[in-house]
């Protein structure tokens, strides 16, 4: 049974920072409601996983797009470097499905990678730049949020695009090529990449799209 525990100051928090804990903003407007009142695709039989650091990933970060893609029939699930249970910045504890190293890109649909100053320590994880890249080569959805675009960067994968991060890190995508725009949200082709915690939700909802197109195609 995984545990779920989400603490007051996780509803009280929404404007801290995400790459670090000092409650900086990224200066953007809140964008955590702009999904609400959308109508959600169907998608189910679609498949996400959510890649979280064990100590310090960005709550509302995981919290919302997982909340948002379950309702609309995704099947998620978190994996960590850890199965013991990961805490948030703002005190979620969440026990996590599988580990990091254990992944298959080809058996989900999206592979999302979550922010929050813990996400850190995937930056030049070799193994979360496999996971990334197979992803990618399949042909699958690649998501990241907040300071977790930097791994997508450092594993080659944002040359040429257009992307956004927390504002703090905007050299980091730069240096590998990366188009950053500073959005609060950014699609090119099958990647999505947003600025924090503010975005959460219309990540989730970003994400959601994309998977419904490919379910689309697929069909037709």
């Amino acid at each position: 049974m995984r545990v779920w525990v989400i603490s007051l100051s996780l509803w009280l928090g929404l404007a801290s920072g995400c790459g670090t804990q000092s409650g900086v903003r990224a200066g953007a407007a809140a964008t955590g409601t702009q999904a609400n009142g959308a109508e959600l695709p169907n998608l189910e039989g679609a498949r996400v996983v959510m890649l979280i650091a064990h100590r310090d990933f960005r709550d509302e970060e995981l919290l919302k797009p997982k909340a948002l893609l379950e309702k609309a029939g995704a099947r998620v699930s978190v994996a960590s470097s850890s199965l013991e249970a990961a805490t948030g910045t703002l005190g979620a504890k969440v026990t996590p499905d599988l580990l990091l190293k254990d992944v298959d890109a080809g058996e989900y649909d999206a592979v999302v990678f979550i922010g929050g100053p813990g996400a850190k320590q995937y930056w030049d994880d070799s193994t979360a730049h496999r996971l990334a890249r197979e992803a990618v080569e399949e042909g699958k959805v690649v998501a990241a949020i907040c300071i977790a675009p930097v791994t997508l960067a450092n594993a080659g994968l944002l040359e040429g695009k257009k992307a956004t991060v927390w504002k703090t890190e905007s050299g980091r995508l730069r240096a590998q090529g990366a188009s950053y725009t500073g959005a609060d949200v950014e699609v090119d082709d099958r990647i999505i990449t947003a600025n924090g915690p503010e975005a959460a939700e219309t990540f989730g909802a970003a994400i959601a799209e994309a998977l419904a197109a490919e379910q689309s195609a697929l069909s037709q």
